[in-house]
């Protein structure tokens, strides 16, 4: 059995580089941290460093052992603020770093839910009531980020779930180490004018083929927002053609103002709609397009309580 103050000189040795600057950050020595990265390696029955000029390196073995030493110690940490909280009365507290629209569409239900003591709306989901876990009420800290930022910001332990999106034309891959909770499918529409939609013969609420909309000027995210832009080409470039943009913003709203204009078309996920749809037409599209929406978590984390609790509350108000 490896001694778990041990894999914490390992994690620490991989973040500063050094055994000099890993003695001074944990306040030992540098002899005491090379001989318990020893004893390390004895019990490990593996090298887990090597050599490079004057410095030390992972092997292959001692990164795979810092990737697994990551959760270890983050399950640790989360037991003791559990118990903590279960012995001070405390609400625990989860960090949710989430993209635009799923912050201002999804987070403040899941505020509202876990913030009612009564329950009331949830007649249906006894399980989810505050009053039947009175200890697992936890305090949100809400961050407004695109999905590589809110992804970064779950990997450098500055958030405690990540809410992302992937669209089917581009899959977003698993970051390492982290878990993914699929929460919903949001389909993606075409956003019109009412007079281009009459100029092409489209009836309300009836399929649009992009094909169709090849000659329009196109309103499209900024290429920062990176999926959401590059999504709008792949369906475009599927359909047969490269879209021209006469405008690019970094908010769906913007996008729809223009569209109400009648400067152009774009197509916009359902969530990401502004509250007030006037003066646009949207349509389904006739190759249905969707993006997954989800939730991320560290590897090992799911089952703490407090991150439970904040993912069965984010199932029960994407359900909604």
């Amino acid at each position: 059995m490896m001694d778990v103050r041990r894999l914490r000189l390992l994690r620490e040795l991989s973040v500063h580089g050094t055994v000099t600057a890993t003695a001074e950050a944990l306040h030992l020595t540098g002899p005491a941290v090379s001989q318990q990265l020893a004893a390390l390696e004895k019990e490990a029955g593996v090298p887990l460093l090597e050599k490079q000029g004057r410095t030390l390196r992972l092997t292959f073995a001692g990164r795979r052992l810092v990737e697994h030493a990551d959760v270890i110690l983050s399950n640790l940490a989360a037991a003791d603020a559990e118990l903590d909280a279960l012995r001070s009365g405390r609400r625990g507290v989860v960090s949710i770093a989430a993209f635009p629209s799923a912050a201002r569409v999804l987070l403040p239900p899941l505020w509202r839910l876990l913030a009612d003591e009564s329950g009331a709306g949830l007649e249906s989901r006894p399980e989810l009531r505050p009053e039947s876990r009175p200890q697992l009420r936890p305090e949100l800290r809400i961050t407004e980020a695109e999905p590589e930022a809110a992804i970064e910001l779950l990997q450098r332990r500055e958030a405690d779930v990540a809410i992302a999106h992937a669209y089917g034309l581009l899959p977003r891959a698993l970051p390492a180490g982290c878990e993914q909770h699929r929460l919903m499918e949001d389909p993606v529409l075409l956003a019109v004018h009412p007079d281009t939609a009459t100029a092409h013969g489209l009836a309300p609420d009836r399929p649009a083929d992009l094909a169709d909309f090849r000659d329009e000027a196109w309103l499209m995210p900024d290429p920062r927002v990176i999926s959401c832009h590059e999504f709008t080409r792949r369906a475009c470039g599927a359909a047969g053609f490269v879209p021209a943009p006469i405008a690019v913003a970094t908010d769906f709203s913007v996008l729809t103002a223009f569209v109400a204009a009648g400067a152009g078309v774009a197509l916009v996920p359902r969530m990401a709609l502004p509250a007030d749809t006037t003066g646009i037409r949207l349509h389904p599209l006739a190759a249905p397009m969707t993006r997954t929406v989800y939730a991320l978590t560290r590897g090992g984390e799911a089952g703490q309580p407090r991150v439970d609790r904040v993912l069965e509350g984010l199932r029960a108000v994407s359900g909604a």
